[in-house]
């Protein structure tokens, strides 16, 4: 097929839309295909029906990102779309650069997200059957529109990842940044700044009963580890081609989210040292308060992306220009 011309029109959004709609092949033959995949996710997509009495796979998700409990951490699940959609849009010129084809070797991952669906709903897990679902409309993309259409999409497809709810299957993790968070709380405390904080597994006290808190699943920061992940992936990828630069951004989103969060409950030791339990309580119920561990992860990735850039600039290769090249004669 002959290489797709890349939309450049200067009406606006809505012209720019219709020139990459008009420049995209086979949309009907996708979007039939996509009605067909994503009737079978809404009429047979979840067998769970002892919690969630519904066989579609859109309502227990939606029902997962928005359930109303303490520890529910997979809101950010309502926003992935839109990002994805978001950056797809960004990447349009690219996208339509590539040599679009029908491919069938493609049929195989569609293959593959029907008997991976099969086998969740046979086991009653609906997690499998979301892999299921994007990972079949991922493979009905590379069959319409080929293999270079699947590379380019790779990022920001790979961001559908974040949508599988992690449940009570985020206490593996969980438990562990709450023992590693109260424990540098406690030596911060104790250490640096010479305040009686006793540690108790995850219970944090002094010995004159002025405050008790203890870190529970929902205060872990598993919340903020995973947005900070989701924003490290989309820096990486938007930002930085290499990939172990974006490895090392995505790597870093751990460190960042546990430096954030341990600022937080800091914040409300030491409210509770100097004014008592109700002003810590009043920084841990604070909407403005619970922003605080995003600061330390933005400004570190922001940080680290200059740095990287800085590097990546002094290591280049000095290209000489043609008045300096010399002649041979």
């Amino acid at each position: 097929m002959e290489k797709q011309k890349t939309p450049d029109p200067g009406g606006g959004f809505s012209a720019e839309f219709q020139a990459c709609w008009r420049q995209l092949p086979d949309k009907g033959l996708f979007f039939t295909l996509l009605a067909a995949w994503l009737a079978l996710f809404q009429f047979l997509g979840n067998a769970t029906f002892g919690y969630i009495n519904t066989p579609s796979l859109y309502y227990w998700m939606y029902n997962a990102y928005n359930e109303v409990h303490p520890a529910a951490d997979d809101a950010h699940g309502n926003l992935i779309p839109f990002l994805v959609l978001g950056l797809f849009w960004w990447k349009r010129k690219e996208l339509l650069a590539q040599p679009l084809r029908f491919w069938s070797p493609a049929l195989l991952l569609v293959v593959g997200a029907l008997a991976l669906h099969l086998v969740g709903y046979l086991v009653q897990q609906p997690r499998l059957s979301i892999i299921a679902l994007f990972g079949g409309i991922y493979g009905l993309m590379g069959l319409t529109w080929g293999p270079r259409w699947l590379r380019a999409s790779f990022f920001p497809f790979f961001l559908f990842a974040f949508m599988v709810p992690l449940g009570s299957l985020s206490e593996v993790v969980t438990f562990p940044l709450r023992l590693m968070v109260t424990t540098i709380v406690q030596h911060l405390a104790t250490d640096v700044l010479g305040m009686s904080v006793i540690r108790s597994g995850t219970q944090l006290f002094d010995g004159l009963g002025t405050y008790q808190y203890d870190v529970a699943a929902a205060c872990s920061g598993i919340r903020s580890l995973v947005a900070v992940i989701l924003l490290a992936t989309a820096y990486g990828f938007v930002m930085f081609k290499s990939a172990w630069h974006r490895l090392l951004i995505v790597g870093s989103a751990f460190p960042l989210a546990v430096i954030g969060n341990t600022l937080r409950l800091m914040l409300i030791v030491l409210a509770g040292e100097f004014f008592g339990q109700e002003a810590g309580s009043y920084v841990h119920d604070s909407t403005w308060f619970s922003l605080l561990p995003y600061v330390p992860a933005i400004l570190g990735l922001i940080l680290l992306g200059r740095w990287l850039e800085r590097r990546t600039a002094a290591t280049a290769p000095v290209t000489a220009s043609p008045a300096q090249t010399p002649s041979t004669v």
